[in-house]
Order: structure tokens, then sequence, then C-alpha cells
């Protein structure tokens, strides 16, 4: 499962794989003293069985071993599966910052 695949961040991106096919990803990366997390999916049919749960173990471990000290994540305020996800392993709406964005062109949103 600790496969590196991508090319633009190969040491701070992994993926899952079963039968030869990616059935999670998770991309993060730092500043250098913040860790994001970018995005994080597993396949809905592979769902609760512990693949989320074992990428964003290796993230933390990552960012760990690379002196972080602390990580953000992004997630849409309506995906309510992502909320859950994350608040379940300790994550919080942190009192101490605010997300902003600027749009440069327009995207289409795919809820996970």
């Amino acid at each position: 499962m600790r496969k590196k695949y991508l090319l633009r961040n190969p040491d701070t991106c992994f993926v899952a794989e079963k039968n030869n096919e990616i059935i999670g990803v998770i991309l993060r990366g730092h500043d250098g003293r913040r860790g994001l997390i970018y995005h994080l999916a597993v396949k809905v049919s592979e769902r609760e069985q512990g693949i989320g749960n074992t990428l964003l173990e290796y993230a933390i471990e990552a960012l760990i071993n690379e002196g972080i000290a602390k990580v953000y994540i992004m997630v849409f305020k309506n995906n309510e599966t992502g909320h859950a996800f994350w608040e379940k392993r300790g994550f919080t709406i942190p009192d101490e910052s605010l997300y902003r964005a600027r749009k440069i062109k327009a995207i289409r949103h795919i809820d996970t």
C-alpha cells in the first residue's frame, strides 16, 4: 500500500491498490511548518475496510519524519461523509485560521 505513484510529489502522496487497480489515494504536502492534506479518497465499494485510515497513517508518518507538527485538511462544506471521517480521527475546525480561496478559472467539484 505504501507504493509511491505520483510524479509531481512522489514522497508526499500515496495510493492503495487492489488487483492492479487504484482504490485509494491521499495527496498531501507541506510548507516546512504546516502540512496540508489536499485530498483523500477511497473507492466507494472499498470503504469501511481501513484503507483511508492506512493512507492517513502513512501521510501523518511522512509529515512527522519531515518535522511537521500540525496538519490541515480541505473538506467541502457539503461533504458530510468526509466531515464524519475527519472528526472521528481527531480533526477539528480550528479557531485560529480561516481558509480563503480565489478562483482562477471555473472547476467542477466532485464530492467524494
